[in-house]
């Protein structure tokens, strides 16, 4: 019986060192080709790099402006409406954006900084229209609504100034032209916050109050909202409107 060695000849064993250097050789020199081949900077999916919050205080700011602007001009209303842009032009700024107004349709816009030159959009350099952010000022509608909203505010103003002490209808007045320019809401329909904002920002810097105005807004506020509930709300005469349309003749 003839035995066989189960250990391999030596020209066996060389030739499987020679085969796992060239593979491992082979694996080196593929390493580095497959890192220079990756993208160092993938093309990830590009969105607004603008929070939704940050867009709505850019409007709210723009819309303070121009409300500021609509009234009679003077120097101090020149520079309230300044003031507003400049902060509207800032936060945009902390995300890499530039704030503009555009005027045929309206609409506030901003755009990534990148693609400005000279506070001009050079269109060359959109590489994706969707960073763009759009915020219409106006809209189908908007002007009828303001109207009803403005012809109620002020009706409340007027009653306030009948019923109340002078302090209250002077705040009244200046609650009416803010709730009206910058929210289109009723008196009576001002959140907790439009509230602060009405009594800590827009009655110091636009509605020139007296001491003794800033010493009872808070009162004035509440008397605004009494004395609102005795006054037709915009809406349902709204209502009464589209429900008189809809009768037959």
């Amino acid at each position: 019986m003839t035995r066989t060695d189960d250990d391999p000849p030596e020209w066996a064993k060389e030739r499987a060192r020679e085969m796992m250097a060239a593979e491992e050789a082979d694996a080196e020199a593929d390493g580095p080709a497959d890192e220079d081949d990756a993208d160092p900077h993938p093309d990830d999916e590009r969105v607004p790099d603008v929070p939704v919050a940050a867009v709505d205080e850019a409007e709210r700011l723009t819309r303070l402006a121009r409300e500021a602007e609509s009234a009679e001009p003077t120097p101090e209303i020149e520079e309230a409406a300044g003031q507003y842009r400049e902060r509207r032009d800032a936060l945009a700024a902390e995300y890499g954006y530039t704030a503009r107004v555009r005027d045929e349709d309206d609409a506030l816009v901003l755009y990534p900084d990148e693609w400005m030159e000279d506070g001009t959009v050079r269109l060359d350099r959109v590489e994706d229209t969707d960073r763009a952010v759009e915020v219409s000022l106006s809209g189908p509608g908007d002007a009828d609504r303001y109207r009803q909203v403005a012809a109620y505010n002020e009706a409340v103003a007027e009653a306030v100034a009948d019923r109340e002490p002078d302090v209250h209808a002077r705040t009244a007045e200046t609650f009416a032209a803010f709730m009206s320019n910058h929210y289109v809401r009723p008196v009576d329909d001002a959140t907790p916050a439009m509230r602060a904002e009405f009594r800590e920002e827009y009655l110091v810097r636009n509605g020139w109050p007296t001491d003794e105005q800033l010493d009872a807004v808070d009162e004035s506020l509440s008397v605004i909202e009494s004395v609102a509930g005795d006054i037709d709300d915009p809406a349902d005469d709204s209502a009464d409107v589209d429900g008189s349309a809809d009768d037959p003749a």
